[in-house]
C-alpha cells in the first residue's frame, strides 16, 4: 500500500470558495489521508478556503487548472464551472474547456448563482447535495 499512488480528486469552485470548501470538509472526513484532495480555485480566496477547510494543496487560475484536472482521478464542484464566463467571468472558456474535456469522471453540484434556472432537481440544502456528491465519488473512486 506503500508505493500505492493515492487517488486524485479536484476540487473547483471560485468566489469565495465556500460549496469547495463544503466538498472538502466532507470528503476529508469520509477519507482521512487516504485521498489527494486538490482544491483549484478559479481565485486564491476561493483556493485559501479549500485549503483551510483540508485539501491537501492548492492552486488558482486558468493553468493551474487546466493541468490539474489533466491529472485528476475525479473533478467535483458546482455546475457553473462547466459555464464559460459564469462565476462573474471567472470561469474562462478555457477552464470550462479543460474541465469538461477531462477524461476524469465529474460530480456536479446543481448549484447556481447564475441567471440560470435549473429544473428536474429537488431543492436541497447544500450539506445534503454534498453528502449525495461525496457518495457519488466514493463509488467513482473505489472503481478507478
Amino acid at each position: 500500500m506503500k508505493n500505492e499512488k493515492l487517488k486524485r480528486i479536484c476540487i473547483i469552485d471560485g468566489q469565495g470558495g465556500g460549496i469547495g470548501a463544503t466538498l472538502v470538509k466532507y470528503l476529508r472526513m469520509f477519507y482521512g489521508e487516504r485521498v489527494e484532495l486538490v482544491a483549484l480555485g478559479t481565485n486564491a480566496i476561493a483556493a485559501s478556503a479549500m485549503l483551510k477547510a483540508g485539501a491537501t494543496q492548492c492552486a488558482s487560475g486558468e493553468n493551474a487548472i487546466q493541468i490539474a484536472v489533466e491529472q485528476a482521478d475525479c473533478i467535483a464542484g458546482p455546475v457553473a464551472i462547466t459555464w464559460p464566463n459564469s462565476m462573474m467571468g471567472e470561469v474562462t472558456t478555457d477552464i470550462a474547456r479543460a474541465i469538461t474535456s477531462s477524461p476524469a469522471p465529474k460530480v456536479i453540484l446543481p448549484i447556481s448563482q447564475e441567471n440560470v434556472i435549473l429544473v428536474g432537481f429537488a431543492k436541497e440544502p447544500l450539506p445534503h447535495l454534498v453528502q449525495e456528491a461525496v457518495n457519488k465519488i466514493r463509488e467513482i473512486i473505489s472503481s478507478v
